[in-house]
């Protein structure tokens, strides 16, 4: 029989491997391009290091939304395809919104090297805006996420506080990185330089947008079949 002191090292054991685990399959799910990437990209050559931190702050922000939702009891909601397609077809919007709003200002453009005062909270809002406009995010919280949840809920509050901090440890180390090379090339990044970078992800958000728009449209479809 174990002792106290037994059972509690072994608890403390599989709340690191909570941590580990969940910091793993976050990190792999980081590595993907996508639209936050894509935005860190872009911002990070013009407002440097910080730029990746701040906008996974803001992607921070709607994953532990997306946890506590989960934990109501709304994961099966999320999983249905109307709620797909309002999510795929919202985030289509967005990614397409935020591209326009990129190539517009293409012609304008000037390599700043010191970010503008209010970089901080536009930051902090555009990693909650392309987070918001992944609707894979949700169907993944909605499915190994809350999978995962449940699992670490046997543990009480500080398992899933265990697997929260692990997952959003990735995507802090992951970005930052990004963030980091980034911005270490202003030294050679041009305003022509820089306007291609610029013309470059926008293209990709909308690229992004066009094929979520079309799964959600498809799951609309599928819906209203059934």
């Amino acid at each position: 029989m174990m002792s106290a002191k037994e059972w509690e090292c072994g608890r403390m054991v599989l709340l690191f491997g909570i941590f580990g685990t969940s910091f793993v399959i976050a990190l792999s799910g980081a590595l993907m391009p996508g639209p936050v990437l894509t935005v860190t990209i872009s911002e990070s050559s013009r407002r440097g290091f910080w730029a990746g931190p701040l906008i996974i702050v803001g992607h921070s922000v709607l994953e532990l939304a997306l946890i506590i939702m989960l934990l109501l009891g709304l994961g099966p909601y999320l999983r249905k395809d109307i709620a797909f397609g309002v999510i795929g077809l919202s985030g289509a919007l967005i990614l397409i919104w935020m591209a326009l709003s990129m190539f517009r200002s293409i012609p304008s453009l000037k390599f700043n090297m010191e970010p503008p005062v209010q970089a901080t909270g536009n930051l902090v809002w555009a990693g909650m805006l392309m987070s918001l406009a992944n609707p894979y995010r949700f169907i993944w919280w909605a499915t190994i996420g809350l999978a995962y949840i449940v699992y670490a809920m046997k543990f009480g509050a500080v398992g899933v506080i265990a697997f929260f901090v692990g997952h959003i440890s990735a995507d802090f180390a992951w970005y930052s990185v990004v963030s980091l090379a980034i911005s270490k090339g202003r030294g050679f990044i041009t305003d022509r330089l820089y306007k291609g970078i610029t013309a470059v992800c926008a293209s990709a958000l909308v690229v992004f947008g066009g094929w979520f728009g079309f799964m959600g449209i498809q799951k609309f479809i599928s819906a209203l079949v059934i």
